[in-house]
């Protein structure tokens, strides 16, 4: 399968070692898919760093990449990188970008301000969160993802949520995530037993937003690559990535962990089609198709309620004529009835539900 114009002059599944504004400059405009952002969270930590009581160092952030001389020079920064962000995405991609409390807020306003629309922000609720050492402050449990469109005009996004409701135990996907921190084997280290990065992301993190917003296929943008996260997750899911990363040493680490990965097969990978997306079968269809007879008598589960079959596709309960849907609705008193779900027929002595018949007819289109 060819790759569209765009993708020709991407360097898809590579770790680009350099200055991620520079780096996106360089990508052709409205090129990518989906942005996972994880920026400098500007610390603050100071020279002394982070203490526990005993007076003993914490092994926190204070590489010089998360330093910043002032919140304007962070500002500034985060601007400039948000704006070559939004240059290469798609006019109907989306961007994540994560952040504690100390840069979070920032960013979300250098997001509206620059013209991205705020879809929603996701809690990060760590299951094992560093303690409060100083007992001074709340622990601090969780970060904040931000999930964003190219602009309020972006209506055609990507977004998977019957997939996450189906694997949410049929209950709608919260914004609030529980997702241990990446530990155990996950977390990459040295040859001394050092984490090779201060703040590896869980791959179950990154994970469920690819799995929401993205299709297989799809180019996915990380300009602070880190150790590899984003690329690991993307190429196991069946997606291309772009890694930008100005650390050598983290690059090399990206690269040696993405290679081990395998990706997992097309039948795994497969998107399940929405309803939306199936094709439109109406009532009249089922009983020319002879599952239905016209005069036939259809009920409610519980058989309280009743309704004939009209050779149009419409029902009859005697006082009113209508569709499956709007009969359904009257009877109950309700404003509103999916009458696929809600009507049932007598087969075998047992009531069986119209939308069985409905399913039949969508199998038999699909397989032409």
């Amino acid at each position: 399968m060819g790759l569209v114009p765009a993708q020709r002059f991407l360097p898809l599944d590579q770790v680009l070692v350099g200055d991620c504004i520079a780096a996106m400059n360089a990508l052709p405009a409205s090129s990518v898919d989906c942005v996972f952002a994880d920026p400098p969270y500007n610390l603050q930590l100071g020279d002394a760093g982070l203490l526990r009581p005993d007076q003993s160092r914490v092994d926190a952030v204070d590489d010089d990449w998360d330093k910043f001389a002032t919140f304007e020079a962070y500002d500034a920064f985060t601007r400039d990188w948000l704006a070559a962000c939004r240059r290469v995405m798609k006019p109907n991609a989306t961007l994540w970008v994560i952040g504690s409390y100390h840069n979070i807020f920032r960013v979300g306003s250098a997001l509206q301000d620059l013209g991205y629309w705020i879809l929603n922000d996701i809690v990060w609720r760590k299951a094992n969160p560093m303690p409060n050492f100083r007992g001074k402050r709340f622990t601090n449990a969780h970060e904040t993802l931000i999930w964003a469109s190219r602009s309020a005009e972006s209506k055609g996004y990507t977004f998977h949520y019957e997939a996450l409701k189906g694997g949410n135990e049929d209950l709608q996907m919260r914004s609030d995530w529980f997702i241990p921190l990446c530990t155990g084997e996950e977390r990459l280290k040295d040859a001394a037993g050092h984490k090779v990065h201060p703040t590896q992301k869980p791959e179950a993190l990154l994970a469920r937003t690819l799995l929401a917003a993205t299709n297989p296929g799809d180019v996915v943008l990380d300009p602070f690559f880190g150790t590899g996260t984003t690329g690991a997750v993307a190429k196991r899911l069946g997606r291309r990535f772009i890694g930008i990363e100005r650390e050598t040493v983290y690059a090399e680490a990206a690269r040696e962990r993405i290679a081990a990965v395998e990706t997992l097969s097309k039948a795994a990978l497969m998107v399940a089609p929405t309803k939306r997306a199936e094709p439109r079968v109406p009532f009249l269809s089922v009983i020319e198709a002879g599952h239905i007879r016209p005069g036939e008598i259809v009920t409610d589960e519980r058989r309280r309620f009743r309704a004939t079959v009209r050779p149009d596709g419409q029902l009859d309960n005697g006082l009113v004529i209508g569709s499956i849907h709007k009969i359904g609705a009257l009877v109950q008193g309700l404003p509103a009835c999916n009458g696929w779900t809600f009507w049932h027929v007598e087969r075998g002595g047992k009531p069986v539900v119209i939308d069985t018949y409905r399913a039949g007819l969508r199998q038999a289109m699909a397989n032409g």
